[in-house]
């Protein structure tokens, strides 16, 4: 399985939110906290900056290199800034038919839309769904398709479950979208007559709006052959606050959630103090936007499927 996280917030230095935690998104690459399997498959960003020039276009970085050895990455990242990022360190299974390769790293945004994705988890027998779930994908969208991923597959069908993928989505367009989506693979997955437990928590970052959901189709269903990974729910989390920064030796969110500026969402917590860190409920969505007065918000809402 992989590892992600996803920030919305005040403008940071990349090097801060993927190298310098206690429990960061690099070092979770070869040594996570809740997941005992290595990400070897690569590392990917969309990391978006208010003051840039096409502020609403973000700087798209991928590489199957390691990113604790990626000497372009640790540059970069001590050099850019953020105010929205989403990050992503890919895990494969270890055998000789995972595909690790550019096209298959996260995150996924095709030419023209607004809408980033990355996904923990799998789907257990997606060589099987993969032609069902095409017929829900619409063919400008589907001609974009170029790995090998269910997570990109994922991606295609959720944009075509969207009116305009150009748009700036919010929450009464996204949410249905996803639903639907979970639908559309919760339908497939019984029509092959598959019932292996199979994650499908689902980053989306668009600039201005963060989401997040915390899903497991048939969860406590198992097979001899399924991997560790199914055999716990895969864990989400998120801090609010005032502002993230080092504190006491420690990279941490300080301050209340009325007055957030500021909020990280990730796989596991970055901090070894994880007292500051709320989790996320099973089969609910999470939705992080900026309100009138310039502040993060925070909804937690359950998916009905």
């Amino acid at each position: 399985m992989c590892r992600v996280m996803a920030y919305l917030g005040n403008s940071v230095l990349l090097d801060d939110l993927i190298y310098q935690p206690d429990n960061s998104l690099v070092r979770q690459s070869y040594a996570p906290q809740m997941l005992h399997m290595l990400n070897l498959a690569g590392f990917g960003m969309a990391a978006w900056d208010a003051t840039s020039h096409q502020p609403e276009a973000p700087y798209l970085y991928k590489s199957t290199d390691l990113p604790v050895f990626d000497s372009n990455l640790k540059n970069l990242a001590g050099k850019v800034r953020t105010n929205c990022l989403l990050a992503h360190v890919r895990g494969v299974p270890y055998t000789h038919e995972a595909r690790v390769e550019t096209a298959n790293v996260h995150p996924f945004q095709y030419p023209g839309m607004r809408m980033a994705m990355a996904h923990n988890g799998d789907l257990y027998g997606f060589s099987d769904m993969k032609y069902e779930l095409l017929k829900h994908i619409k063919p400008e969208i589907a001609r974009h398709i170029s790995g090998t991923t269910d997570s990109e597959w994922i991606y295609a069908l959720l944009m075509s479950r969207v009116e305009n993928p150009a748009n700036d989505l919010e929450l009464d367009e996204i949410l249905p979208a996803v639903e639907e989506t979970l639908e559309i693979i919760r339908d497939v997955r019984h029509k092959k007559g598959i019932c292996i437990s199979s994650s499908v928590n689902l980053f989306l970052c668009d600039g201005n709006d963060l989401v997040a959901t915390r899903f497991t189709f048939d969860f406590g269903c198992f097979a001899n052959n399924v991997h560790e990974a199914n055999l716990s729910y895969l864990s989400l989390w998120f801090t609010i606050g005032r502002d993230y920064g080092c504190y006491e030796d420690e990279w941490r969110m300080v301050g209340g959630a009325q007055e957030a500026d500021s909020v990280l969402v990730a796989s596991e917590p970055l901090s070894q103090d994880v007292s500051t860190w709320i989790e996320v409920p099973e089969y609910s969505l999470l939705y992080v936007t900026t309100n009138k007065k310039g502040r993060r918000e925070v909804q937690t809402i359950p998916l009905e499927i």
